[in-house]
């Protein structure tokens, strides 16, 4: 209780000599004065409670109880539940936490919460209400809330309809200040969809299965689709750097290296609460934020055998990794945690992080891998963690949502370590860099997780004697294509010397899968980058971002000719295809049928024959278009095939029917094409008879105008061309050789 200073006016009234001015009692009051909340921000408002009456209203609030207590400190005595004038509750009730902090988490994590199956908890904060009135959002007479008439909006996959009927894929370029989305026309002129000046004040991005397009801007980003490029989507963060889809395309996940900055004024879209994050996750089908999040300080290093500590890392991007159904998102805290939240609530999975000491990195699959003898639902993550000590290194594989370990794997003398998932989940490769006990030379082992298989046994390639740079699964293959080297690892100023091994298994009895084993070695290379088309089969083996070797390599390896004696017993047959070359060559993309590659030089990279190239699967070079300032050009990704495995089985068995007709198709276009250029010959012929006519009209006319007749105009044509001649014979060249000798000898020969 404060302490009362009454009598001290008292005795200042007692006192006739006694001026209030001079004594200061500023202290005594800081020291002595209770200093009480100000404002409602401990309090929150829980709608969309069960009405109730007296008797029921303790039961109530003891099950409420449980939900709130999840996020912060609630008392019985901090429920106020008011009730009606029929005995019963409104539905409603004020809940007072014991700091703002646990007010704004429970506004968080506890909207849109169901309480039971009838009812779903609506949090808000008490200012907010007290706010939205302020703004006259509120108003004290209920209105019924204006429903605009539906309106049908365009299909945001009508790009899969080509209006060609050629199945065309399209691709989005940006060059100089200009962006633009076009078709593909093999080796004709790419034809241009919508080319927008200052679409984007960075980059362009697809989502994962090509619905929209995002701008990034200063204030924001914006997503684009449908037939006319309408805005479909604005996500409104300052500044921001980077942008990820989840692979549903479900949410988006915003980055900015400046903290985010909330004035006085408030955002339209984010709270006080994001003030100071980051990242920003967002619902792309209502464009509100989900959660914001704050960067991470990551660690300078983790202690080795040694004492040593590792250099600091970047930020990693993306931060936030999907599962395959888009159900979880995960966040790694280096050295200490694995947070796994749920969407959308992103509450965290079982309320908890998932520690694992030393953790360095961790990948979910890209889908569901329907592991042998496991029946319920499951998502699966592998993670890594380095020597601590006495304690080896190692590899696990975790199952969302029991968060059970299903293997685990550890090794010794590791480096670094890289986690490579097939694209359907069916293999896991650990490319493990280990140095010897000199620590002097390094070489690098393959250990291969067989995931579907019961136990999930685990294959280990430890044959390579050279340090591994590039590693590539066969997209919904087995197969797999390695790049090494001998050379330091790291910036030169020649190019180091590479080695391109292609793997595959063995054949085997049955449906089952034999051993990897090496296929072939290219030796003497420059190769750094691996490019295999999404369809599997073929690939590219290329030299990017070098100023000596600019080098592509196409590949089939399931060439249907004869097959060497030693790779009898391979599931492959490797052909070198075509190579090509394409000077400051920096990207390199497969369109997403598997039918054409392009490369490009960027302007990002350097200012040297920017333009890019496009090749068809074989290597044949279809067209090439060197442009000014090209910066960047990126395929449109389809999504998954509706065709059952049947189905598109049954296509491939029948291909040599379809072929016929895509045959005749592509000569009746060719025809069609010889027609067009026959047909504009010979109106461009039609015009010109028409002009001759037409200016024959015209002297026609002038020759009545003057009065003169056809005779007369053609005696002076006579004459005219007479008096030409005449000056053309007089002016008659003759050419007159003449020879002079200059010196003359005599010379006898014997």
């Amino acid at each position: 209780m404060a302490p009362s200073f009454d009598h001290l006016r008292e005795a200042d009234l007692d006192d006739d000599e006694y001026d209030e001015d001079e004594v200061d009692i500023s202290d005594l009051r800081a020291k002595y004065e209770v200093q009480l909340e100000q404002g409602f921000d401990t309090f929150v408002v829980v709608d969309g409670l069960p009405i109730v009456t007296d008797e029921q209203k303790p039961k109530l609030v003891k099950f409420l109880l449980k939900k709130l207590q999840s996020v912060g400190r609630v008392h019985d005595d901090s429920i106020e539940m008011p009730m009606g004038e029929d005995g019963k509750s409104q539905g409603f009730a004020f809940i007072e936490y014991s700091s703002a902090g646990e007010a704004a988490a429970a506004v968080r994590q506890l909207d849109n919460v169901a309480l039971d199956k009838r009812h779903t908890l609506r949090v808000n904060k008490l200012t907010d209400i007290e706010r939205y009135g302020r703004e006259g959002r509120i108003h004290d007479d209920y209105e019924p809330p204006h429903i605009d008439e539906f309106e049908p909006r365009d299909h945001l996959r009508s790009f899969l309809a080509d209006p060609s009927g050629r199945g065309r894929d399209q691709f989005v370029m940006y060059r100089g200040d200009n962006v633009a989305v076009a078709w593909n026309n093999e080796k004709d002129q790419h034809e241009i969809i919508v080319d927008r000046p200052n679409w984007t004040e960075s980059f362009v991005q697809w989502s994962p299965l090509g619905t929209y397009l995002t701008s990034v801007h200063i204030q924001g980003v914006q997503l684009w689709a449908g037939p006319n490029w309408d805005r479909v989507g604005r996500f409104p963060h300052p500044y921001v750097n980077l942008v990820a889809f989840s692979p549903q395309e479900n949410y988006l996940v915003t980055w900015s290296n400046r903290p985010i900055s909330i004035s006085e004024e408030g955002h339209p879209s984010l709270s006080i609460d994001d003030d100071g994050k980051n990242y920003v996750i967002w619902d792309i089908a209502t464009g509100k934020p989900l959660r914001s999040f704050a960067n991470i300080d990551l660690p300078t290093g983790l202690d080795g055998l040694d004492g040593a500590k590792a250099p600091q890392r970047k930020q990693p991007w993306p931060a936030f990794k999907w599962s395959s159904d888009d159900k979880y998102v995960a966040r790694l805290t280096q050295g200490q945690s694995i947070s796994v939240y749920e969407t959308p609530r992103m509450n965290l999975l079982g309320k908890t992080t998932i520690k694992i000491e030393g953790v360095m990195d961790f990948d979910w699959a890209p889908a569901r891998p329907q592991r042998e003898g496991v029946k319920t639902y499951e998502q699966l993550f592998c993670y890594w963690t380095p020597e601590i000590g006495s304690n080896p290194a190692k590899v696990g594989l975790m199952s969302i949502p029991s968060k059970e370990i299903v293997r685990t794997l550890n090794l010794f003398s590791v480096s670094d370590a890289k986690l490579h998932w097939q694209s359907e989940g069916a293999y896991l490769c650990i490319k493990v860099d280990r140095h010897s006990k000199s620590k002097k030379s390094q070489a690098t082992t393959l250990e291969i997780f067989r995931v579907k298989e019961k136990g999930v046994p685990v294959e280990v390639l430890d044959t390579i004697k050279d340090t591994v740079i590039n590693f590539a699964w066969e997209p919904k293959g087995d197969r797999f294509i390695i790049i090494t080297t001998t050379d330091p690892v790291g910036p030169t100023a020649v190019a180091p010397k590479t080695s391109v091994a292609f793997y595959c298994p063995e054949k085997a009895k049955g449906n089952a899968v034999g051993n990897f084993k090496l296929l072939r070695t290219l030796e003497k290379k420059n190769s750094n980058a691996i490019y295999w088309s999404p369809k599997g089969r073929f690939v590219v083996v290329a030299t990017v971002h070098s100023q000596q070797s600019s080098e592509l390599e196409f590949f089939d390896v399931d060439f249907e000719g004869e097959k060497p004696e030693s790779d009898k017993d391979m599931t492959a047959n490797l052909q070198l295809v075509n190579t090509a070359d394409h000077y400051g060559v920096t990207d390199v993309e497969w369109d997403p049928s598997g039918r054409y590659v392009a490369t490009w030089a960027s302007a990002w990279k350097h200012s040297m024959e920017n333009g890019y190239h496009i090749y068809n699967f074989k290597g044949e070079l279809l067209r090439e278009e060197p442009i000014d300032k090209f910066k960047q050009l990126q395929w449109r990704p389809r999504p998954p095939s509706l065709l059952s495995k049947d189905e598109q089985k049954s296509i491939r068995k029948n291909l040599r029917e379809y072929s016929r007709v895509f045959d005749v198709e592509d000569s009746e276009r060719v025809i069609g094409a010889n027609k067009e250029v026959v047909e504009r010959r010979r109106q461009q012929l039609e015009e010109w008879l028409e002009f001759c006519v037409s200016m024959e009209e015209e002297r026609e006319a002038e020759r009545e105008l003057l009065g003169v007749s056809r005779d007369v105009v053609a005696e002076m044509l006579r004459a005219k061309t007479a008096e030409l001649g005449a000056v053309q014979d007089q002016e008659k060249v003759v050419e007159e050789i003449i020879e002079d000798v200059i010196e003359e000898t005599e010379e006898i020969v014997q």
